[in-house]
């Protein structure tokens, strides 16, 4: 998972507490008494652990990762697989192929004998190649006063002709995808390509993201700073060494867990499906026990206690749990589940709920902002989802603050098609204010998870208070949709899926994944 984070504001600081409540905040959906707290209490932290320990032991006896396209992420599958049958369900692995891409060591950067930081971009090719550091013709160094405004290798004129010899290609962030600025590169003649920030606010550091698809060349990201310095410089010569693996067709599974027919044929709206989320892979570089092992811990301990706690038989709709493959390439599994789905199957999935890291170490509590209050607003119903998280931190005196919904995870391909969603996150590679140490505890200056994407994001790097609130306010939030009786909607109405079309599946895509914006 890769995250942006929007900081929390001191404007918005009331009482100690920071919610994300509707404009106009209508009654939210209610499950009759105690129900919801049946299930909280039976999804304990134990009963999370339990799982993660599992997580953690399978990424041991398998290169010590559980990525997609490798034996720890196959056998992850199986173990979730394996608990969800013995509980009853109806599972389903559902197969597919995508692009698989491994970084086999560590890429290098090196100007004039000093050796850069830099991050390879997914789906960059293999090379070793030694030439001028050749900026496009259309950089803005300083950069522009809007982000986004800078349109650095976004045409073919953007580009000088490449020398004779070897050159490296030197792009700014901004406007359109990685891949389209890749690709006009290659096309001039050039062998390889550094990204750099565009430098504003937000905008500096390293960047990295997807190409999408697997390229023939060499890319990696910098710093603002770094590409404005290589500017200055004219045309240095660099070294850019990558060795990397990649498969178009690797294969892997989601795993999809529904009810058992016996039970779905006594629910009353058996056409509002509620699913409910989480990835399970890891990166190729840990065991991934933060991220999701947390998520999918969480979501497989709610199904579990959902079934023996006897509340699937109480249900309103039937509540179906997905654990998504490749969503650290790029939301594939989610998007190829989406895109696999009728229009008559998509018209009733009534809500989706995703949980994607409830365990940092140094954890918020994040919510997605459904409603749009501090930014973008999703479907029809993604505020009602949004409140029945605030409403539950708030009843606990929790302090709790909007995240970006803006796609960059699971949740992403369901929004694209009108579905409703919503969900929470413990934070990432962001970094903690002062003001969040004030709601959260906690320390300042400090990424809410400093192991996030590294060999020790292992068991070690939990919060057992964050998996105890957060992994609480997903139950009670499975619970509330699926055990009320009114829904979403204080009228009972629902709010139809939209028509899948290309353009929204491919803007889904477009959002899916990269540090500080996977595709610009």
């Amino acid at each position: 998972m890769k995250k942006a984070v929007i900081a929390v504001s001191t404007a918005v600081l009331t009482a100690g507490l920071v919610t994300a409540s509707p404009a106009v905040a209508k009654p939210g959906p209610t499950a009759p008494k105690g129900q919801t707290t049946k299930l909280t209490e039976a999804v304990t932290v134990n009963g999370i652990l339990k799982h993660l320990r599992q997580f953690q032991a399978i990424a041991n006896a398998n290169d010590g990762n559980r990525a997609s396209g490798l034996p720890g992420y196959e056998a992850s599958v199986n173990y979730v697989t394996r608990e969800l049958e013995k509980s009853g369900y109806d599972v389903t692995k559902q197969e597919f192929t995508f692009p698989y891409f491994e970084e086999l060591t560590p890429t290098t950067l090196t100007v004039g004998g000093e050796t850069i930081e830099n991050s390879i971009f997914t789906y960059s090719g293999s090379g070793n190649v030694t030439g001028p550091i050749v900026p496009t013709n259309d950089v803005q160094v300083p950069p522009g006063a809007e982000a986004g405004s800078s349109s650095s290798g976004c045409e073919a004129g953007d580009f000088d002709a490449a020398p004779a010899e070897p050159a490296i290609a030197l792009v700014q962030r901004g406007t359109c995808d990685f891949a389209v600025k890749v690709q006009n590169a290659v096309a001039a003649g050039y062998d390889a390509v550094i990204v750099f920030n565009e430098g504003q606010p937000g905008r500096t550091d390293i960047i990295a993201g997807t190409l999408g698809a697997p390229q023939d060349v060499p890319v990696t990201g910098v710093t603002y700073e770094q590409g404005a310095a290589f500017v200055a410089a004219g045309t240095p010569t660099g070294t850019l060494t990558t060795s990397v693996e990649a498969d178009p067709n690797r294969t892997t599974w989601n795993v999809i867990a529904d009810l058992p027919k016996s039970k779905l044929k006594k629910i009353k709206n058996d056409d509002q499906v509620v699913v409910v989320g989480s990835h399970l892979d890891s990166v190729t570089e840990g065991p991934g026990i933060n991220d999701n092992g947390s998520g999918s811990a969480g979501t497989l301990e709610i199904a579990k206690q959902l079934s023996k706690t006897g509340l699937d038989r109480k249900l309103q709709r039937p509540v179906r749990f997905a654990f998504w493959g490749a969503e650290e390439l790029g939301l594939l599994g989610s998007e190829h589940y989406v895109a696999s789905l009728s229009s008559d199957e998509l018209s009733e999935i009534y809500a989706n709920l995703n949980f994607d890291m409830i365990g940092s170490p140094n954890y918020a509590r994040f919510v997605y902002d459904g409603d749009g209050s501090n930014g973008e607003a999703g479907p029809a119903g993604s505020g009602e989802i949004e409140k029945i998280f605030t409403d539950f931190f708030a009843s606990k005196k929790l302090a709790s603050e909007p995240t970006a919904f803006d796609g960059r995870s699971d949740y992403g391909p369901f929004i694209a098609v009108g579905i409703p969603a919503g969900g929470l996150f413990s934070g990432a590679e962001g970094v903690k204010t002062p003001e969040q140490v004030k709601l959260y505890g906690g320390t300042a200056g400090v990424a809410y998870d400093p192991c996030y994407h590294q060999a020790c994001d292992d068991t070690t790097n939990i919060s057992v208070k964050a998996l105890n609130e957060l992994g609480d306010a997903a139950a009670h939030a499975v619970a509330t949709i699926g055990l009320s009786k009114s829904g979403l909607y204080p009228d009972g109405s629902r709010k139809a899926a939209k028509k899948v079309t290309g353009k929204a599946m491919k803007k889904a895509h477009g959002k899916a994944h990269g540090h500080a914006g996977a595709a610009r």
